[in-house]
């Protein structure tokens, strides 16, 4: 299995460093980029400002409360941009408002998942994202 290129979308550095942690532990190297904020964000993906050499990624962990851009902005923009929609998004987040969640899926998010409060848990749900995302489906090519 050939390593994936994750984008990492998180203000929370106390998540970010989980997130980390967690596909650390795992079995498959893989890139991840962090970015802090929607603009960022939006940025990264379009190769704009510090990011021109920015790589596009095989799949992008995206929170929603972020600063500057929300994770539903985002993700819309993600998922109206023909060189983008193809990307698959995973709505990693802290909110479990079914408002949340019915406008993730309306934008067509990939999937929705509220983290858990417990740190093992937190880690073990990233290890099942990276277990099925990375292992089992197929990603789309690059392209």
């Amino acid at each position: 299995m050939n390593p994936i290129k994750i984008l990492l979308i998180e203000d929370n550095e106390g998540d970010i460093l989980l997130t980390l942690e967690a596909f650390e532990e795992g079995k498959i190297f893989n890139t991840i980029q962090v970015i802090r904020d929607g603009e960022s964000a939006i940025d990264y993906l379009e190769k704009r400002n510090d990011f021109v050499r920015a790589s596009r990624p095989d799949l992008i962990l995206l929170d929603v409360n972020l600063p500057k851009k929300n994770g539903h902005e985002v993700l819309k923009y993600i998922k109206q941009t023909e060189h983008l929609k193809s990307i698959p998004v995973i709505m990693l987040t802290t909110s479990s408002s079914q408002v949340d969640i019915d406008s993730a899926y309306k934008n067509y998010a990939n999937c929705y998942i509220t983290k858990p409060v417990e740190v093992s848990d937190f880690i073990e749900a990233v290890g099942k994202i990276e277990d099925f995302w990375i292992n089992i489906v197929q990603l789309p090519t690059n392209s």
